[in-house]
């Protein structure tokens, strides 16, 4: 992924840091492998705002991305790099051998026309989904699995990776990107490679009407309200708050910790992010 900036002809362009999208060869995307979605506006089925800021945006398609890769010992070809507006990461568009399509999260250096497989006979190249228990050590992965067969869930966004660390009595550890170290089931998928357009987080969106056309709303500073409105609110002039920060409903902002002390999943985590 590239990235270009503007000259600046107006105050929004200023700043503004866009991608060129010079890898995007799917112009339009597949419409069977996309469904409609209702925006709720952060409401819930009473009506009540249980997320606050959302509202608005530009009307789009949800494209449905196959976490799963089901279709083991089936080629498929690269037809195609398509952009995703629901996510970070860009598509990739498969053309299988019998004839069916679906989308996966495009690796870095997946190209057109090369040649990708799942399961437990593929090779370990980019692009290939193997079970963690046939992974060589030392190798970076994403799309990775909590449960086998239900899907990824681990390492999905732009740029995110896994690495693959020891394997012993069929279980695998892995490196996460937060620098947890964490043990998986070695029946659990996992791709090869990372995932790419590295440079999303390098964006600068340069107005706050490229907010709005997101669908995210303005958010107001709780110094700025009335106590009425905010435990941190009032004051006279310009004050901190004169109390931790934390949410208008009194829930601490930093340094509270909000994991549960007898998860189960507490003893498969080798070391804590933190």
């Amino acid at each position: 992924m590239a990235l270009k900036t503007f000259k600046a002809r107006s105050q929004g362009m200023r700043f503004r840091v866009a991608s060129t999208f010079e890898e995007i060869t799917e112009k339009k995307p597949v419409k069977a492998l996309t469904r409609a979605v209702r925006k709720t506006s952060g409401r819930n089925n009473t009506g009540k705002i249980t997320v606050r800021h959302h509202g608005g945006g530009v009307k789009r398609r949800f494209r449905i991305v196959d976490f799963r890769r089901v279709k083991d010992g089936i080629e498929a070809t690269v037809a195609g790099i398509a952009y995703d507006p629901n996510r970070s990461a860009n598509l990739a568009l498969l053309d299988y051998a019998d004839g069916t399509k679906s989308y996966i999260l495009a690796p870095e250096g997946l190209k057109v026309g090369m040649k990708v497989m799942s399961g437990e006979k593929a090779e370990a190249t980019v692009g290939n989904s193997l079970p963690l228990s046939q992974i060589p050590l030392g190798l970076m992965v994403h799309c990775v699995e909590l449960i086998p067969g239900q899907g990824a869930k681990i390492a999905r966004s732009a740029g995110n990776e896994a690495q693959v660390m020891a394997r012993s009595n069929g279980t695998v550890t892995l490196k996460l990107a937060s620098g947890e170290v964490r043990i998986f089931d070695g029946r659990c998928k996992a791709t090869i490679g990372s995932v790419g357009n590295k440079d999303w987080g390098s964006i600068k969106l340069g107005k706050a009407g490229r907010k709005r056309l997101m669908g995210i709303r303005p958010t107001v500073r709780g110094v700025a309200m009335n106590p009425v409105d905010h435990p941190m609110g009032g004051g006279e002039g310009r004050t901190s708050g004169g109390t931790n920060p934390c949410s208008p409903w009194g829930q601490l902002a930093k340094g509270g910790k909000t994991r549960k002390p007898g998860k189960a999943s507490n003893k498969v985590i080798v070391k804590r992010r933190k």
